[in-house]
């Protein structure tokens, strides 16, 4: 009887232990799921590094204050936008207005001109893109401006592309940021060189943008089960350039870190929404240089602009989303900003 009681208690004991085992795995492993979730680095960084990530993205953004002028806080330009499509240059220019850039630039072709300005008075419109004289056209403001943002809305014509690759080489040579976006990256995949070994760049391709990439770049086809490291792969096989990769979670690298954002947003993939995240990463990408690395714990500043734009764009898009559901659209989403820039990095 002693033996059985005692055989009995053992058995429960074990039970029990087992199930306090399989309760510690079940509380474990959400936890580490929804920290790897919310961000993670490619190299080994603290849980408190990254409850840290969201300060970072606050301490680069500049008071309001009295003292400034209009324009300190970005001049954006937005080179893109021709008959067909006039809707992305568009919102990628009121999206940089709307995080809080002063001035918004869109360079277009003379048709999309007259289309584009119709949408807001509150854009400054140039209708030079497809003119002879466009490379030197542009050239004149680049001294006023802050950062460039390449492709959204630009198409593939053959006398646009040539004359943004002009634009682009007068960029590097000047020393302003540029972000690449929509065919501004397929033109990168044609020529890479274009490119290569400006660390001031940031490349924001989706899946099928970064597949192109990676191909025309590494000549090998993209591994979907490591999309940690073909970001960072990619990145420096073009000498280190910011590249965001946009998905399901956005994958960030600068060819040494990666990161990942994993803000929620919704299911919803209605047109526009990269346009919103290439207009605000141009203003977040010069209020993070303009910090300096003190304000960045020494993290690259482009990182911190990237998740920052990123973790703005889901925030607008879950916030848009609980509105409206499937009819949601990317004008909805332009019209969180606000609300969803003062909830991220405001509180």
């Amino acid at each position: 009887m002693i033996t059985w009681v005692v055989a009995w208690t053992m058995a429960t004991r074990g039970a029990i232990a087992a199930l306090l085992m399989s309760a510690l795995a079940l509380y474990w492993l959400p936890l580490r799921t929804v920290l790897e979730r919310a961000f993670s680095l490619h190299k080994a960084h603290s849980v408190k590094d990254m409850e840290n990530t969201f300060q970072l993205v606050r301490n680069i953004i500049p008071p309001l204050t009295t003292k400034k002028h209009k324009g300190e806080d970005g001049r954006i330009g937005i080179v893109g936008g021709c008959q067909e499509y006039t809707g992305a240059p568009y919102f990628a220019a009121i999206s940089a207005l709307k995080v809080g850039a002063d001035l918004s630039h869109v360079f277009c072709t003379r048709e999309a001109a007259p289309v584009i300005k119709s949408y807001s008075p509150e854009l400054i419109v140039h209708p030079v893109l497809d003119s002879p004289s466009a490379v030197r056209d542009v050239e004149a403001w680049l001294p006023r401006l802050h950062t460039l943002v390449v492709g959204p809305g630009l198409g593939r014509d053959d006398t646009l592309l040539e004359n943004v690759k002009g634009i682009l080489e007068k960029s590097k040579a000047k020393g302003i940021p540029v972000v690449i976006d929509a065919d501004g990256l397929w033109l990168i995949a044609q020529q890479p060189s274009l490119i290569q070994g400006y660390r001031k760049a940031i490349l924001t391709p989706n899946y099928m943008e970064f597949s192109r990439l990676y191909e025309a770049v590494l000549r090998d086809p993209v591994d979907s089960n490591d999309h940690h490291g073909a970001v960072l792969r990619l990145s420096q096989a073009l000498g280190n350039l910011t590249v965001i990769q946009k998905g399901e979670r956005d994958v960030i690298s600068d060819g040494e870190q990666v990161l990942v954002c994993s803000q929620e947003g919704s299911n919803r993939r209605c047109g526009g929404q990269g346009d919103l995240l290439s207009g605000s990463l141009g203003v977040l990408v010069h209020w993070a240089l303009l910090a300096g690395s003190e304000k960045t714990n020494g993290l690259n500043p482009f990182l911190v602009a990237a998740f920052g734009a990123c973790s703005l764009t889901r925030q607008c898009n879950s916030q848009a989303f609980q509105k409206y559901g499937r009819s949601m659209t990317t004008t909805d989403m332009i019209a969180e900003v606000g609300t969803a820039f003062k909830k991220l990095f405001e509180t």
